[in-house]
């Protein structure tokens, strides 16, 4: 009977395990939540499940083992370690400890364990806050190194050469956090080596040690690598041996661990290590290529309890990766890859990028828009060949687009046709009534209201001072934010905006337009039920970098269930729009919603640990209740007048929400906001970030991710220019002395 290995992960670094496992004759499982990876469609069976949810990986895995028995459990190239020890765990298959997986995936507890046995590696500590990261830096001097703790592929890691650099790293650092942990750490100076080992039975009896080519500072991006390495054989086996303590250090027992060494001055120090095999094209690809070794057949024995056979002949070859990272822009063309396959000794050419596709700058491991893999009979062969591959294929870019506001809204005007007019001014005189559509509910009074409020607050001047460059920084809910500025949930491209753009691109552009600016969307639930899937694959693959926000629907169940999802893509927080209770979409579409007591809002936060958010709040009452409900934040909004006409303004009630319960909830805000001054006013009346609505929405159909980009931005420099002219240093100390008071 064959034998079933569970594979987490189903992407392109799982697809060489998933191959293998196939072709030694097994019933392959994977569990993605992206059910469009490529690997999906490769396994015997596949699960719709987050690599991150833990618990919701060890649910799926006992519910397949009742029915057919799992034998093995692992992964490749990913950080899955905790969630395939889980597994193992529970099913009680080989593997190592929980504990020690979860000390191979946290940066930090991986410092601490090294220091505890005497591991080499650099000094280092933790930080939670800016404060704290000063205070580590001054400790650990310059240059150093800053990291979020549990993520991967060199996501948010940035070298500072001076305090100067420190605050921009280390946002950039808390934004790429899941958890908003940073661990600082000393600057190591020296070459690295990239190693691969197998463990059986406590030992290593298998290891390849590849040369790993890092730049360009400040960032830390794999250019490629080569192996095996040209090091002397002494820094190598002394590197081996650092690599051998942590292991042993970590808890790594059995299975496969990667590890990445500097060779300082001192001597090898670890950078990091991991329990499984490594990525970068490295187990998978170049590892056979040179060796002949199948290392991730072995990984894969190991995994199934079983003693790896090893017993392919050897090579002594040497294989290249390179990495191709063009100009950012948008692709153009992709030449040349048929005719670079044809060269012996040119193995792979892997292409991650499409015709049409924006490519930004690369300063992480993601994003790079293709690998070239070569082998050849010596090291100057294998690099010629690269060398020539990198140049047959042709990746041609146009220059990124110079987009202006006004030619955003004039595309946008264009493709809404009549369905939003892209006026001068977004005051909703014009779409009054248009609800489904982007206007206001009835008269567009309400509308109006949020414009009308913002008019009535003037500002005073505040010129004598030393401010030039005021600091718009903020955190909300633990998430590090380069300004106090969030796009505001909105679906139904459809229904409301004539088909202008799928739901899909919005939701896409609008997510990785607020990431590229440096803050955070907020995404929606539709009428169509099955809405919200769509909306949390695009959190997910941002690497959970949203937040999604609910329809309050009667039926408690299946706002529980959007939880959990959200949950299992690792978005950063969740949330309610009580103000949908009666929204005429869902009404139309025959989705039942309605408000909430306080009883449930409190079982729905109850239900998880994400950080949730009450948004449609206009009134103390309610605000108070929203505390004693446990949420962690309200959102003061009129639903951008959409639900009821004649309400109030959003800042007509933000001043005596703010007076309320202020110190005990964070405060945001919507409804109006079309300038970096309108942010000044919401700040200094309270509010801690705001959210913008129909301005994005504008911005995405008009440019997708960069017209987003660009429209953040440009709030962003309003700000700044309206805080120099009151005298504001910092967002988190703008207060209502900004505000005229006649």
């Amino acid at each position: 009977m064959k034998k079933t290995l569970m594979i987490i992960g189903a992407g392109i670094m799982q697809v060489p395990v998933i191959s293998t496992a196939s072709r030694m004759g097994l019933y392959v499982v994977v569990t993605d939540y992206n059910f469009e990876a490529v690997g999906m469609n490769l396994a015997d069976f596949a699960i719709v499940m987050s690599t991150k949810d833990i618990e919701g990986s060890v649910r799926a895995a006992r519910e397949f083992n009742e029915r057919q028995h799992i034998d093995g459990v692992i992964t490749v190239g990913t950080d899955a370690s905790m969630t395939v020890a889980a597994v193992a765990n529970a099913l009680e298959l080989p593997g190592i400890k929980f504990e020690s997986a979860e000390a191979a995936t946290n940066k930090f507890k991986m410092r601490k364990r090294f220091a505890k046995f005497g591991v080499p590696s650099p000094n280092f500590y933790q930080a939670w806050d800016l404060l704290e990261a000063y205070e580590a830096a001054s400790k650990i001097g310059y240059p150093l190194v800053i990291k979020p703790v549990d993520n991967m592929g060199a996501r948010g890691i940035t070298g500072i050469k001076k305090e100067d650099d420190l605050r921009q790293a280390f946002h950039r650092a808390k934004s790429a956090s899941p958890s908003g942990e940073i661990v600082i750490e000393e600057f190591m100076p020296g070459p690295e080596l990239s190693i691969d080992v197998l463990i059986y039975n406590r030992k290593v009896i298998f290891f390849a040690i590849a040369d790993r080519i890092i730049e360009p500072p400040p960032y830390f991006v794999e250019l490629g690598h080569t192996l095996p390495s040209n090091l002397p054989k002494k820094k190598q086996e002394e590197a081996l041996e650092v690599m051998n303590k942590g292991i042993k250090a970590l808890g790594i027992n059995t299975g496969a661990a990667k590890g990445d060494i500097k060779i300082t001055p001192d001597g090898p120090k670890v950078v990091e290590l991991a329990a499984r095999l490594s990525g970068g094209f490295m187990s998978g690809y170049t590892l056979p290529l040179s060796t002949g070794v199948n290392i991730i057949k072995a990984a894969i024995e190991l995994a199934l309890g079983e003693k790896p056979s090893l017993d392919e002949k050897r090579l002594n070859r040497v294989s290249v990766e390179r990495a191709i990272i063009p100009a950012p822009g948008k692709v153009v063309s992709i030449k040349g890859v048929e005719e670079a396959k044809e060269i012996k000794g040119i193995e792979e050419i892997i292409i991650n990028t499409a015709v049409g596709e924006t490519l930004d700058q690369v300063t992480s491991n993601i994003g790079k828009a293709a690998n070239v893999i070569t082998v050849g009979r010596t090291r100057k062969e294998a690099e010629r060949l690269a060398e020539a591959a990198m140049k047959i294929v042709e990746i041609e870019v146009g220059a990124p687009p110079l987009l202006s506001l006004e030619e955003i809204k004039k595309r946008a005007r264009n493709k809404f046709k009549q369905a939003c007019r892209v006026c001068s001014v977004c005051d909703g005189r014009i779409c009054a009534g248009k609800v489904p559509g982007m206007g206001g509910a009835g008269t567009g009074s309400s509308f109006k209201a949020n414009l009308e409020a913002l008019a009535r607050f003037k500002i005073n001047v505040k010129t004598i001072h030393s401010i030039t460059s005021p600091d718009i920084s903020c955190e909300i809910l633990g998430l590090s934010l380069s300004m106090p500025i969030l796009a505001a949930p909105i679906i139904g491209t459809t229904t409301n905006m004539g088909g202008a753009i799928s739901q899909d691109t919005y939701t896409k552009s609008v997510v990785d337009g607020c990431r590229a600016a440096g803050t955070i969307a907020m995404v929606g639930d539709g009428a169509r039920v099955d809405h919200y899937q769509g909306e949390l694959a695009n959190i997910h693959r941002a690497n959970g970098w949203g937040i999604a926000i609910f329809k309050p629907r009667s039926d408690q169940r299946e706002i529980l269930t959007r939880i959990k999802a959200a949950e299992q893509v690792g978005a950063v927080a969740c949330g309610i729009d009580l103000d949908a209770a009666c929204l005429t979409t869902m009404i139309t579409k025959g989705q039942s919603v309605g408000p909430k007591s306080v009883q449930d809002l409190k079982d729905l936060i109850r239900s998880t640990s994400l950080p949730f958010i009450i948004k449609g709040i206009m009134t103390v009452p309610d605000a108070e209740r929203a505390v004693e409900a446990g949420a962690k934040a309200i959102v003061v909004s009129n639903h951008g007048g959409r639900v009821l006409d004649y309400m109030p303004g959003a800042l007509d009630v933000l001043p005596q929400i703010v007076k309320a319960v202020g110190k005990e909830i964070t405060i945001l805000v919507d409804g109006g906001i079309r300038s970096g001054l309108d942010v000044l006013k919401c700040l200094a009346l309270g509010a801690k970030a705001v959210l913008i609505g129909r301005p994005v929405a504008i911005a995405a159909v008009g440019g997708e991710r960069e017209g987003v980009k660009l429209l953040l931005e440009s709030y962003e420099d309003e700000l700044k220019e309206a805080m120099i002219l009151t005298g504001q240093a910092k967002v988190g100390e703008i207060s209502e002395e900004v505000i005229f008071k006649g």
